[in-house]
Order: C-alpha cells, then structure tokens, then sequence
C-alpha cells in the first residue's frame, strides 16, 4: 500500500517537472527564436546556453542540488555574466550611430526606401475610411480619369454609381464610397501618418501618399542582390557593396543605416592613436588619477583626524551619530544640494563669500575651481566612512604600547606617525585600495555637479576639463550631441577595468596588506 503511494507521489512529482520544463522550453525557445532571426546573436546564444543548462539540471538526476540554483544561475548568467561579455563583444565592433541595427534590419530599412521615377505622376487625394480603419484613396490628375485606390486592390477609374461609389460633388470628388467616409481636411492632419505607411494599390501599380496633398506612384528605391552581396539603387543604376558595416558606392558614398560588423581592435587603436582622442586624453587620464588619489588621502585624513578629536571627547557617542549624517543621506541628493549652494548667483556659500571678500570662485566656469569644487564635495561625501572605519580601527589599538613609548620619550607627533598611523594602515589599508577603485570611477559626483564641465575648447570629442575617463566614455557613448559610438566607449570601459584591476592588484601585492593583518600588534 505504501508503496504504491510512494509510487504515485513520484509519478506526480516527474509529471509537474517535466510540464514546468515544457513551460520554460516553449518561453526559451520562443525568446532564442526571436532574438536570432532578428540578428541578436549574442542574446541569443545565452538563451540557448541558458535552457541546455535548465534542461540537462532538471532531467539528470545526479545534479538534483543544481536544481535549487538553476533560477538563481540563469539570472546571474542573464543579468550580470552576459553584460560583462557583451560589453566585450561590443568594443572590436562598429556599434554606434549609423551602426546600430544587424545586417538583415538594414537591407530592410534600405529597401523600404522608396522613390518617384522621374516624370512620375503626382495626384491629388481625398481619403476615405471605413468603420474597420481601412483607407481608400480618391485620386484625381488634369486630363486624366479619376482613380480608386484600395490597399491590395488594382487600381480602377470607375464612375458614379460604380464599385460603391456615390455621386460627385462639384468639385467631381465622390460624396460617399460604400463601406467608407470621407475624411475631412481636419481628419486626414491626425490621419496622415498612418496614410504615408500604406501602399494603395498591387503591384507594379503601387501608390503612396507623399504629403497631406499629394499622392504619387513611388518605386522601391534599394533592392539588394544577396547572390552578388550588392546594395542596388534603382533611381540612379548605382551599385553599392558592403564596406565595413555600411554599403559604399564607387565614389565613397554610404548608404545610411549601416549594420554591425567585428572591427577587430580599430577601436583600441582608435583610442591610443586618434589625435581627436589623444588631444584630451592625457588630460582627462591625469586629472582622473590626481581626482582619485585626493579623494583618497583627503577624505582618509579628515575621517582619521575627526576620529581622533571625538575619541577622548565627553558625550562622544552623540558626536559620532551627527558626523554620520552625511553618509546617512543618499549622495545623489548632496550633490545636488552643494550644487545648489555653490551656484554663482543663488548659492548660499557664493553670495556668502561675495558678502564677505566681493568675489566668490567660479566653481563652473573656471576649471582649476571646478575641480577643487568636485573635492570639496566628494570630501564632504566620503570623510565619514573613514571616521567610521579609523574610530573602529583606533580602538583595537593597544594603550600599553603608546605607555610605552611615553617611556622611551615620544611624543604625541611621534607617536601618531610612528605607532597610530602605521598600525592603521594594517587595518584600513585594503580600504583605502577600494576607495581608490570606486573613485577612480566616481560617475555620480563628477556628472551631477557640472557633467565634467567646463567644455575644452577647441576638442574634436565632447570632453570636459573634469571629465575622467568614466564621464567621458558615457559623453562618447550618450551624450556627445554628435552621434553614439558604443564601440569605442566599450574599448575604454575596458581598458579602465585593466588599468584599476592592475593598480590594485600591485597596491595588494607589493604592499603586502594582507600578509601584515597580525604583524605589530
């Protein structure tokens, strides 16, 4: 008895897992369909890895434990592994404006274009709409007979009382077509761009409305040629081939959209080489190392010098509590708060100093007075992490050692650099690592307080005088007014992770913090 119920529970559970497994097959497969034939290939591919991995879990028995991760690992997979690679993927190719769609997307695009053959009639047109939404075009040239154009339909000159059509009004437009409405001119103004998308008529005879007041027989302009690989322009007889992601005539011209393509390393190379990006990197590179390395040593002496002043003060818990708010507050609201208070003309600190010395800095337009701004702030936002972290640290330091230096005379300066300061270095060392790490890449107070302004005059990028390499990758990836290049800012995102993965791997290595953790003490 029991064990034919242990039998039907097993049945049961290998029925529920199996329709879930179909459920999530038929929504993967539906996804890796989509994302393939549209061209996204590399999405595509991690729907497919994805659901082999789901599949190979959830049917073999021996990886029963992985069945509890499988949800977790496909969202890692998803979510944060293929960013990672397809950030990648995208630095050695052309992925940018211009280039933003795949191949097939493009050839579709261009053959959508359309044109009006030369000494092609243009008609005028009075639109007529049916309860369903379908469009009919009345269609009338000098000297010619008027003409009923229906989607699908061939096009016919028929007269009144013919196909439905009612009688003309005096300007010879019919009053009525049956099934339709006529549209008025106030009508057609709201209608008139999904006019423009409908072809009227069959092929060859296919019309299209041009404009609210004319309507003309146009002509597929591009026809690609997938057995010679070649682009055609019907209106001119021009032949155009595939040339790094865009089709390209004889004389240079380029057909717009282009496509992706694998570019290599040009975007690499673009980088160290371009005089266009040359000309203010080096400028922003030093800036972005001086900003991270005063962050650093600024907000770790402030934080260690508060941490120092409360520790022997009365009631210095309270103290400690009103120097955390800072941190306690999100940064996104502080920045803009100290930007507020910085403005020339309303900020609180400027007309203060104004008050006081009748001038006050120019903390946007001047870029030594911007970037000391950025410090200012970015001081404001990070001491009380390292008074946290230096008033945790000082009080695991022993007092008998600082008796004994008493005894052996130091004093309290000597006892800071040569007792304190080294003793919680141990502690905040790997700290003071990360710290450079994150404000190396310190988008927030960089963008939020002046988007890397003021402009470098004279720069062929849109770069600024507080720009690092982070704000300036997003200026060329988002915001640089004169077209995205995600290729290129994937390369620097790159080369940014190699240059703080090797700072801190040598700040690890050769300083030797981690092996010092219980040395001293």
């Amino acid at each position: 008895m029991g064990g034919g119920s242990n039998q039907t529970s097993s049945a049961i559970g290998i029925m529920l897992r199996l329709t879930a497994l179909l459920v999530v097959n038929a929504i993967g497969i539906w996804l890796f369909y989509h994302t393939f034939f549209d061209g996204l290939y590399p999405l595509a591919a991690v729907f497919a890895i994805i659901l082999l991995f789901v599949n190979v879990v959830f049917l073999k028995d021996g990886l029963y434990p992985l069945r509890w991760l499988a949800l977790g690992l496909s969202v890692m997979l998803l979510m944060s592994i293929f960013p990672i690679v397809y950030t990648i993927y995208i630095a050695f190719t052309n992925f940018g404006t211009g280039h933003i769609l795949t191949r097939p997307q493009a050839i579709e695009q261009l053959e959508s274009t359309l044109f009006l053959p030369e000494g092609g009639p243009s008609y005028s047109f009075t639109a007529f709409v049916s309860d369903d939404g379908e469009y009919a075009l009345w269609l009338r040239l000098e000297d010619t007979a008027d003409i009923l154009a229906i989607p699908n339909q061939p096009l016919v000159a028929p007269l009144p009382g013919e196909m439905g059509v009612g009688p003309l009004d005096e300007d010879g437009i019919p009053t009525t077509i049956e099934g339709y409405r006529r549209l008025q001119r106030g009508q057609l103004l709201a209608r008139i761009n999904d006019l423009t998308r409908i072809q009227f008529g069959e092929e060859p005879d296919i019309i299209r409305v041009r404009s609210i007041d004319a309507a003309a027989p146009m002509q597929q302009r591009y026809v690609y040629d997938a057995e010679r690989d070649v682009m055609l322009d019907r209106s001119t007889g021009i032949e155009y081939t595939p040339q790094r992601g865009t089709f390209t005539g004889p004389d240079g011209e380029r057909l717009r959209p282009g496509y992706q393509v694998l570019v290599g390393t040009d975007n690499f190379t673009r980088f160290f080489t371009s005089p266009a990006i040359r000309g203010p990197l080096v400028r922003v590179i030093i800036w972005n190392f001086a900003f991270a390395f005063l962050s650093v040593f600024t907000t770790f002496f402030l934080g260690l010098f508060v941490a120092l002043l409360v520790n022997d003060l009365p009631m210095n818990k309270v103290l400690r509590s009103f120097l955390i708010i800072p941190y306690t507050i999100p940064s996104l609201i502080t920045i803009l708060v100290w930007k507020g208070m910085l403005n020339p003309q309303l900020g609180v600190i400027s007309r203060g100093l104004i008050d006081v010395f009748g001038s006050a800095p120019q903390w946007f337009t001047d870029p030594n007075w911007a970037k000391i701004g950025i410090l200012l702030i970015n001081l404001w936002l990070g001491y009380p992490y390292f008074f946290l972290v230096c008033s945790g640290a000082l009080q695991a330091i022993p007092n008998d050692i600082y008796s004994a230096a008493e005894v052996d005379g130091a004093g309290n300066w000597q006892q800071f650099w040569r007792l304190t300061l080294p003793l919680l270095l141990i502690a905040v060392g790997p700290l003071l690592v990360a710290s450079f790490a994150f404000n190396f890449n310190n988008f927030n107070v960089i963008f939020l307080f002046n988007a890397g302004g003021p402009p470098i005059a004279g720069a062929a990028t849109p770069v600024g005088h507080t720009d690092i390499l982070v704000t300036y990758v997003y200026q060329l990836a988002f915001a640089g007014g004169r077209g995205a290049d995600y290729g290129l800012a994937s390369a620097i995102t790159i080369i940014i992770f190699i240059i703080v993965a090797t700072i801190t791997l040598f700040q690890f290595r050769y300083t030797q913090m981690w092996e010092e953790t219980s040395e001293n003490v």
